[in-house]
């Protein structure tokens, strides 16, 4: 059930936390910042693929939090920005490797540093939803 609670509220928290940051405060810094010529507009976006991909995160989320063993809110910060970053990382470095979407390395910097901090959030919704073990 733990993994199902935290897949669900870590997609949904995901998805929101998400469109807030990238879509709402970032979206000037980002737009300025970034290759635009392999953007989809807002009209043109696949939102399934967008929905899965959440949900899917949060499942590879909520798995490592439950592996690692993580009881509160400490664990759910400190393991989900840790994830967040070596994501963002292994994702943004292999943008940067092999095509123009970022147009510069300050962006990149960013987009890491923000993966982070919003996985950290994240991983924290998903211990939460968890509730208090039951004591045997």
């Amino acid at each position: 059930m733990k993994i199902l609670r935290g897949t669900i509220f870590g997609g949904i928290s995901y998805f929101l936390s998400g469109w807030f940051v990238y879509g709402i405060l970032l979206m000037g810094f980002m737009s300025a910042n970034m290759n635009q010529c392999a953007a989809r507009t807002d009209g043109s976006m696949v939102w399934w693929a967008i929905i899965l991909s959440n949900f899917s995160a949060a499942l590879l989320l909520t798995l490592i939090l439950k592996w690692f063993g993580a009881k509160g809110i400490q664990d759910g910060l400190k393991i989900g920005a840790l994830f967040g970053f070596l994501f963002a990382l292994i994702v943004s470095l292999s943008s940067w490797s092999m095509t123009t979407q970022y147009m510069n390395l300050g962006v990149l910097f960013v987009d890491i540093l923000v993966s982070a901090v919003l996985f950290a959030v994240i991983g924290m919704i998903i211990v939460l939803t968890w509730g208090k073990e039951k004591a045997s």
